[in-house]
C-alpha cells in the first residue's frame, strides 16, 4: 500500500506534541475540579501487531474512548493520531453548545418526537420512550455531551445485553432503572455479569460468541475509522472476549475430565483401553460441576 502524502494539517500536528497537549488539557481540568490526582489521566492502549496498520486507543478520564482513524505505519504515529482525535473532541466538548441546558433538552425532545412519530405529551411520562429520554437529559442538566455519553454507554450496553428487556419483563419501571443505573459505574463487576449472560447463551447456541465477537470487531473498526467515540464498541469487544475465554476454559476442563475418565477405564480393564465400550454408567464415578449462587446471578 503506497503512502498518501501528508496534508498540511497532518504536518502541523506532527510538529505539535499532541500527546503532551492532551495530558495538559485534562490535567488542567482536574485541577479546576479540585481533583489533585493527575497521573495516568489519559490511558493509551496499543493493539499488538507485527506490522502496519498500527492501532492505538486512548481513554480519557470518565471513560470516553477514541482511536486513530488514519492508516498508521508506526506505533508512535498511531499514538499521536489517537491523541489528536481525542484532543479535538475534548476541546470541542468545552463549547457552550455541547452542554445540556433546558433549551438543548427542548430541542432534543422535539427532534426525538419527530423522528419517532410520537407526541410531545409523552415527554412528561417516564413510562414512554420519549419520556425516559427526556428524564435522562433532565437528570444530566449542566453536563457536557461527552459526560452524558459516558452515562448513555451503560444503557447502550444494558440494551445490547438484553438486560433492559429482562427488566421490562419483570415490570420494573423505566424511571427505577434510569435512577439506579445512572449512579452505577461501568466496572469489572458489571462486565463480568454481562459476560456470564453471553456465556449462558453460548452454552445454548455454540458458536454464538465467535460470531458476535467478529461483528463487534467490525463495528469497532468502522467506528474508529469514522473518528467516533468508541467506548460502547470497545466494551462490547471486551465483554465478548471475556465470555469466550471462559467458554474456552470450560471446554479445556471438559477435555481434561474426559482424558482422566479414559485413563481410569484403561486401568479398570487391566491396562487395555477398550474403545467405544458400553459400560454401565453406574460403574463410574460421576462428577458434577455446580455453579456457586453468586455465579448464577445475572443481570439479564
Amino acid at each position: 500500500m503506497t503512502s498518501i502524502p501528508d496534508s498540511d494539517d497532518d504536518r502541523a500536528f506532527k510538529d505539535l506534541n499532541v500527546v503532551g497537549m492532551l495530558h495538559q488539557f485534562w490535567e488542567q481540568k482536574q485541577v479546576k475540579g479540585a481533583m489533585v490526582e493527575t497521573e495516568n489521566l489519559v490511558v493509551y492502549e496499543s493493539i499488538p501487531s507485527p506490522g502496519p496498520p498500527f492501532i492505538c486507543y486512548v481513554t480519557l478520564p470518565g471513560g470516553s474512548c477514541f482511536g486513530n482513524f488514519k492508516y498508521c505505519y508506526t506505533k508512535a504515529e498511531a499514538r499521536r493520531d489517537a491523541a489528536r482525535v481525542a484532543l479535538m473532541n475534548s476541546t470541542f466538548n468545552e463549547l457552550p453548545c455541547r452542554r445540556i441546558t433546558p433549551e438543548f433538552i427542548a430541542r432534543s425532545v422535539e427532534e426525538a418526537v419527530i423522528t419517532t412519530s410520537g407526541n410531545m405529551e409523552d415527554a412528561s411520562d417516564p413510562g414512554t420512550s420519549i419520556g425516559a429520554y427526556c428524564l435522562m437529559l433532565q437528570s444530566n442538566t449542566g453536563k457536557t455531551m461527552l459526560e452524558f455519553q459516558e452515562i448513555m454507554t451503560v444503557f447502550q450496553l444494558l440494551h445490547w445485553n438484553g438486560t433492559l428487556k429482562a427488566f421490562r419483563e419483570r415490570r420494573c419501571s423505566r424511571q427505577e432503572v434510569i435512577s439506579y443505573y445512572s449512579q452505577q459505574q461501568l466496572d469489572e463487576c458489571m462486565r463480568s455479569h454481562m459476560a456470564l449472560d453471553w456465556l449462558q447463551r453460548e452454552r445454548q447456541r455454540p458458536g454464538l460468541l465467535s460470531h458476535e465477537l467478529q461483528l463487534a470487531l467490525r463495528e469497532l473498526a468502522e467506528a474508529r475509522q469514522a473518528g467516533r467515540e468508541l467506548r460502547f464498541y470497545k466494551e462490547k469487544k471486551e465483554i465478548l472476549s471475556l465470555a469466550l475465554s471462559q467458554a474456552s476454559a470450560e471446554e479445556l476442563e471438559e477435555e481434561a475430565w474426559r482424558g482422566q475418565e479414559t485413563g481410569l477405564e484403561y486401568l479398570t480393564h487391566g491396562g487395555h483401553c477398550i474403545e467405544g465400550s458400553m459400560v454401565d454408567p453406574s460403574e463410574h464415578c460421576q462428577f458434577y460441576y455446580q455453579e456457586s449462587g453468586s455465579d448464577q446471578e445475572s443481570l439479564g
